[in-house]
C-alpha cells in the first residue's frame, strides 16, 4: 500500500482508538447516546478484518466488488485498494448520504476515489439495479437486511464469487436465519471464521437455477 492509503487508514485507526478510550472511561459501555448520535460512531470492521478482505479481493482478477454498508468508509479503503491492485472496481452502498460523503472524501485523500462507485439509497433496490457479474461481496449493514440483500445479489454472482459477512458468530440469533439460508444455497461453500467480530466466509462455486427461499 502506498503512503496515501496508509495515512488515511491511520486516521481511521486514531478515530477508532478514541472510541475505545471513550468506552474504557465508561467501564466498557458508552453513555446512552442522544438522538442521532449513535449513528455518528464508526463501528468499523477493524484492521484484522480489513487486511483479510483486502487479501481476498486482491486474489481476484479485475473483480467487481460490492460493499453493502459503506458507513464512514473504513472498509471501503481496504476494498478500493484491492480493486486498484487487481484491476477491478468497488461499488459501495449506503443509506445515509452524509456517511457516503465522508467516505468519498476519505477515498479521495487516499487516491482511491477513481476506483469506487458510491451509491446512496436502499441496498436491496440498488442491488436489483446492478447487472450480473459480481465477484466479491462484503455484507456489513443492519443485520435485518442481510437476508433480503442475499436474495438480491445471489442471482448476480459470478462463479467463484466470494462473500464475506461481518458480525457472524456461532449462536448469534440475529444472523442465524441468514447463515442458514446462505449455507443452504446450491454450490455455496461457507464457514464461520474467528476473525474480527466474527465472519462468515462463503464461495459460490457455480450458478444453478435456484433462489433463496422466500417467506411464506
Amino acid at each position: 500500500m502506498d503512503s496515501k492509503v496508509t495515512s488515511v487508514l491511520d486516521a481511521y485507526h486514531e478515530m477508532m482508538r478514541q472510541e475505545r478510550e471513550e468506552r474504557t472511561r465508561h467501564q466498557g459501555r458508552l453513555p446512552r447516546p442522544k438522538e442521532g448520535e449513535r449513528d455518528r460512531r464508526l463501528f468499523a470492521i477493524g484492521a484484522e478484518t480489513g487486511r483479510f478482505v483486502n487479501t481476498l479481493a486482491r486474489s481476484l482478477v479485475r473483480p467487481t466488488i460490492l460493499e453493502l454498508g459503506t458507513s464512514y468508509g473504513y472498509s471501503g479503503i481496504w476494498l478500493a485498494e484491492a480493486a486498484r491492485a487487481a484491476g477491478g472496481r468497488l461499488v459501495t452502498m449506503e443509506i445515509a448520504d452524509y456517511k457516503s460523503a465522508f467516505a468519498r472524501e476519505m477515498a479521495e485523500k487516499a487516491g482511491l476515489a477513481d476506483f469506487v462507485d458510491f451509491r446512496v439509497g436502499d441496498a436491496v433496490r440498488l442491488i436489483e439495479d446492478m447487472p450480473a457479474g459480481i465477484d466479491f461481496v462484503l455484507v456489513d449493514l443492519a443485520n435485518h437486511l442481510y437476508l433480503p440483500c442475499l436474495r438480491a445479489f445471489h442471482p448476480k454472482l459470478n462463479p467463484g464469487a466470494i462473500i464475506v459477512t461481518d458480525n457472524v458468530r456461532p449462536g448469534r440469533a440475529d444472523t442465524a436465519e441468514y447463515v442458514a439460508a446462505l449455507r443452504a444455497l446450491p454450490q455455496m461453500a461457507s464457514l464461520c471464521l474467528p476473525v474480527g467480530n466474527g465472519l462468515e466466509l462463503s464461495r459460490f462455486e457455480a450458478f444453478e437455477p435456484a433462489t433463496v427461499k422466500q417467506d411464506q
